[in-house]
């Protein structure tokens, strides 16, 4: 269970409870899919192998929310057995999470992720992504950060056979 950080009122009661999530994706490439990252279209010779358009930073931040909710994982909210999630857009996956997470009474209070590919670079596409996933997590595009690094050639990554993220999630709870 997700660990609660409590901030506030001086009457003993607190004013918010903060909750921490953390996810991760990783997909192997695929020639003749689309590359999509956090919503975006980004061009690319291969795409993302998986049952759902395979938006890796979405899948991320969907467990990141969920998981800092205490409500489960995108597997459960959205299992790759169901025909109705095969090609399934994820951005769509992530704000239906969103749903689920404000349903339980929290707000997202920021999302921060990391893509880690050795190709494509995110830079140019980098405000284009945090304004998408803003939209999708009910929220400023100033607390959505977006980062990629390289593998520095090493393991699976650094070979260029896949990429893999890794988010943080805060979730806030007004008392």
């Amino acid at each position: 269970m997700p660990r609660e950080v409590r901030g506030g009122a001086s009457s003993g009661e607190p004013a918010e409870v903060h909750r921490v999530g953390i996810g991760y994706d990783s997909h192997r490439f695929a020639p003749g899919r689309p590359l999509i990252l956090g919503g975006v279209p980004i061009e690319s010779d291969v795409g993302l192998e998986g049952h759902s358009d395979a938006d890796a930073v979405c899948h991320a931040i969907t467990d990141a929310i969920l998981g800092a909710a205490g409500i489960g994982d995108i597997g459960e909210m959205f299992p790759d057995n169901d025909p109705a999630n095969k090609d399934r857009n994820s951005i769509e996956m992530l704000a239906s999470a969103v749903e689920r997470v404000t349903g339980a009474g929290y707000s997202v209070g920021n999302v921060d992720v990391t893509v880690i590919a050795e190709a494509p670079r995110l830079a140019p596409q980098r405000d284009r992504i945090k304004s998408r996933l803003a939209v999708a997590l009910g929220v400023d595009s100033s607390v959505v950060s977006v980062k990629g690094k390289s593998n520095e050639g090493m393991g699976w990554i650094g070979r260029r056979e896949g990429l893999a993220c890794i988010a943080v999630a805060t979730l806030i709870r007004k008392r």
